[in-house]
This record gives structure tokens, sequence and C-alpha cells, in this order.
């Protein structure tokens, strides 16, 4: 594992993924790694399957085992990258669907409101759309509905208002010129949240990571054998609801009804009842964890 990345929930997670030494795990978020070194040290005859859609991740970190495959793909392709390797069944899969510290820590990429680099937010650098392009071009009513539905914002119209301002005499270059406008927007003590909700937001958009996350957890459901597991860490809301909502009844929609009053059966059992969180003697040694939360369910059929 390379040093760049610290995993967060490490320990609850692998204990969570109830690792069989045969069987054949997906990392779907590869990242830095963490996760799928420390079920590789679980596995002897199995194999791990990683993903990942940022070269940056499986270039910068190497891991030699003959029991790894990395693909270099979206993790929204699990089910045709799996047949691509003959791969029909899993027994568990984990994915981290926060952004790696590497991701974070490199300017160029644009992730860190901290950095003064382009604005660009792309998990896959060959993708065309990045943060740039979205702040010089989305209309107003489209701005307002990211930063709302992706950032829980009640008046995302302030936010959107001031871009499409700012666009009447000039275009957005870099992260400096956004939080410049930012600066104006929104003063006090909490400025960093602000921002880190606003980035949020626009790299959720960038990468179209609502409609991927959904399309892993459809997949997933297919492929995952009975008795095997989904581990998922999630940092925001919007995604903790979509995976809470997914295990409780198999489907993005908060009450699914059979008939009028009956409430359709999950395919799944829940193991976490209410997510694990990181503790602070773990946040204090890597900050990224104290929003995350961690789920796992079980396949019954």
């Amino acid at each position: 594992m390379n040093d760049f990345h610290n995993p967060v929930l490490l320990q609850e997670c692998i204990d969570g993924l109830n690792v069989n030494k045969n069987g054949i795990y997906v990392d779907a978020t590869f990242g830095g790694g963490g996760h799928t070194s420390a079920i590789l040290q679980k596995i002897t005859s199995g194999k791990v399957i990683a993903f990942d859609r940022d070269k940056d991740a499986i270039l910068n970190n190497r891991i030699l085992d003959k029991n790894l495959m990395i693909l270099n793909q979206n993790f929204k392709y699990l089910k045709n990258g799996l047949a691509s390797l003959g791969i029909q069944q899993i027994d568990g899969l984990i994915a981290d669907l926060g952004l790696s510290s590497y991701q974070l820590d490199t300017d160029a990429r644009g992730f860190s409101f901290n950095s003064s680099s382009n604005l660009d937010m792309r998990m896959n650098q060959e993708s065309s759309l990045t943060a740039k392009d979205i702040l010089n071009n989305y209309k107003e009513e489209q701005l307002s509905d990211l930063f709302r539905l992706y950032a829980d914002f009640k008046n995302p119209s302030k936010i959107s208002s001031a871009i499409i301002n700012f666009r009447k005499t000039q275009q957005f270059e870099n992260i400096s010129d956004f939080k410049k406008l930012l600066s104006t927007v929104f003063k006090g003590p909490k400025q960093n949240k602000f921002l880190a909700r606003v980035f949020q937001a626009i790299r959720i958009e960038v990468n179209s990571e609502i409609n991927c996350l959904k399309e892993l957890l459809t997949n997933s459901l297919k492929l995952i054998k009975p008795k095997g597991r989904l581990v998922i860490i999630s940092y925001h809301s919007i995604e903790d609801r979509i995976v809470k909502n997914f295990f409780k009844f198999g489907t993005f929609n908060s009450f699914p009804k059979v008939g009028i009053y009956q409430n359709e059966p999950s395919p799944f059992l829940i193991i976490t009842k209410k997510p694990i969180k990181a503790t602070e003697k773990e946040i204090s040694k890597n900050n990224r964890a104290r929003s995350a939360k961690l789920r796992i369910a079980e396949l019954k059929r």
C-alpha cells in the first residue's frame, strides 16, 4: 500500500466483509489500495478484482499479488468488467465512495478548495466534462439544482445567481477565481464547510457519482452470492440515503409497495442497524474519516 492513502474504517470494513479465504471479492474503489491489500491478506486461493477509473490510482500504487486483478474502469461497469474475466458471481464487494488522499493532495486535479489550480475535478482524466465547463456553461436553474441536490443548500439560487453575474464580464479560469466569488456569497467562521459543500456538489456532477452508485448497487444485487456481503462507505447524506434505502428495500425508493398495504421484503439482511462511524482516535489521525458512514448488508437469497 502506498503512503499517500490512509484507508478509512479499515478494520471495520474487513470484519464486515467476512472474508472467505477461497472467495472472490471486488474492491470497487481501488484508490490507494488499502482495502484491497487488507482483503488480499485474508485470502489464499481466492481473488480480488479491483476497479478504479482513475489511472493515477493504479499507476501510483502497484500491488504485486497473483490473486489481484485491477481494471481501469468505472465501477458502474461492474457486471461487464467481471464478465470479461469470466466471473459470474462474487462473495462480497466493498466501495469507499470518498476521494483518495492522493486526489485531494494533487493540486492539478482540482478537487481541493485549498488548491489554486485548474477547475478540473475529473476522476477519469479522459472524461470530457470538467468543473470549469459546469461553472462557465450551466444555466442558472441547472446550477441551483445541483447545489440543492448534491450539497443540501436550502437557498442555492444565492450561489447560482452569483456565478451567472460573474460570467457576464468574464469566465472562470481557476479555483482562485471561484473562491474569490464564493467569498462574497458566504462570510463567517464556517466558510471552509461552505466551500467543501460547494466543491462536493460540483465534483458529484462532474463525475456523475450518484448515477454510478445506483448502477453499482443494482449490478451488485445480480452478482453477489447468497450470504455474500456489501460493504459501503459514504461521505454525505445523499449517498448514505441511497445505500440505506437499497439495503432496506432493494430499491432506491423510500417506501416500495406490494399491492396497497404491504412493503416488499428486502433481499438483504442488514448487518449495521445504524451506520458505523470512525472513532475520535481515527479522526485525529485521518480527518477524511470525520464524515464517513459505513453500512453493511448480507444477501439473503
